[in-house]
């Protein structure tokens, strides 16, 4: 009887002791994990009713510099014409985009000014080729916009995409458990010492709660993108064409790239780039449609994966005050615009 007792104090003890440490380990980096709120123009209604109207969007963010670099979510930035961050002590600073890479679903924003609190404790980014299946896990956010909200997980799964032609990984996440909702995309995933081994990107379920499966771009594929390759931002919602979808268009080639949405100030916007006004169903996907097609840029035709990739190698080795030209079609005509490489 003694033993059974010894042995379930020592379980209790236990249990008590990791839940201390979690409390610990939150305190110490919940302040480096940040809400970020956007404002973004969406086109609403349908025929003359059809109008531009500002829409509000919701996402969180890890700072991971002093100078105020933040790591989030692509899809939560991508679009904005207005980025503001608010840090656990309701401080607010507005930040620009540096560097994004929408298949990896991760991008790179910073602080026009640096955080007032100069002890927040910046959390490591971590090896996530370290992480194993089954370790546990804890995720900071904004869930339905409630701020330092954390749950618990595991991770349950890594999940790797190849391009087809050139074998290279386009994405890497975690699979977790851990609750995710809206508003979590872009936090960070921690490991239980604190450090952060992934982005959080998407969840896949049926009823848009959590019911399913959560995701998380790998640190490692965050920081190679956005760090060292430093992707570039171009401030346009896009989608690649092909065959089928390129004859309804009525493309003269294969394929090329159906521009759907410009941020005014971005370099696609800056370049000229018009966005779409009306919204069609096509096989169960929804474009926006009646903007420009990109037809080539950097003098290569864009009709399949292949060429993006080959485009995307090309652009990394842009330089300051070089020109990148495209070639589009627009209301039936061709047209070139050109975008000087700033410093």
């Amino acid at each position: 009887m003694k033993k059974l007792i010894a042995l379930s104090l020592t379980i209790l003890s236990f249990g008590y002791s990791n839940s201390q440490d979690l409390s610990d380990i939150f305190d110490k980096v919940s302040p480096a994990v940040v809400q970020i709120k956007t404002k973004e123009k969406e086109i609403i209604g349908t025929g003359r009713q059809r109008q531009t109207v500002t829409a509000e969007g919701l996402g969180s963010g890890i700072l991971i510099s002093a100078e105020g670099l933040i790591l989030t979510a692509a899809h939560v930035v991508q679009t904005a014409e207005d980025v503001k961050v608010v840090f656990k002590n309701e401080e607010v600073i507005p930040a620009k985009i540096i560097s994004t890479s929408n298949t990896a679903d991760v991008a790179l924003i910073k602080l026009v000014w640096p955080p007032s609190d100069k002890n927040i404790h910046i959390p490591k980014v971590a090896d996530s080729d370290k992480v194993k299946i089954g370790q546990e896990i804890f995720v900071i956010g904004s869930p339905y916009g409630l701020a330092q909200s954390l749950s618990v997980g595991h991770i349950s799964g890594r999940h790797a995409e190849k391009s087809v032609s050139h074998k290279m990984t386009l994405m890497e996440f975690f699979q977790t458990d851990a609750a995710i909702n809206t508003g979590n995309s872009g936090g960070p995933m921690f490991n239980m010492h604190g450090e952060v081994i992934g982005i959080v990107s998407y969840i896949l379920s049926e009823s848009g709660g959590f019911q399913g499966l959560g995701f998380a771009a790998t640190s490692n594929m965050a920081t190679s993108l956005l760090l060292e390759e430093k992707g570039m931002w171009f401030g346009v919602d896009a989608v690649l064409v092909t065959s089928g979808l390129a004859k309804i268009l009525n493309l003269q080639q294969n394929g090329g790239i159906l521009i759907q949405k410009v941020v005014d100030l971005s370099p696609g916007g800056i370049m000229g780039l018009q966005g779409g006004s009306y919204k069609m169903e096509i096989e169960g996907k929804k474009f926006t449609v009646g903007g420009d097609i990109v037809l080539s840029m950097l003098g290569y035709k864009i009709e399949s994966e292949k060429d993006m990739i080959e485009i995307g190698e090309k652009i990394k080795s842009l330089k300051p005050k070089d020109i990148m030209k495209l070639t589009v079609m627009r209301g039936g005509k061709i047209e070139e615009l050109t975008y000087t490489i700033p410093d």
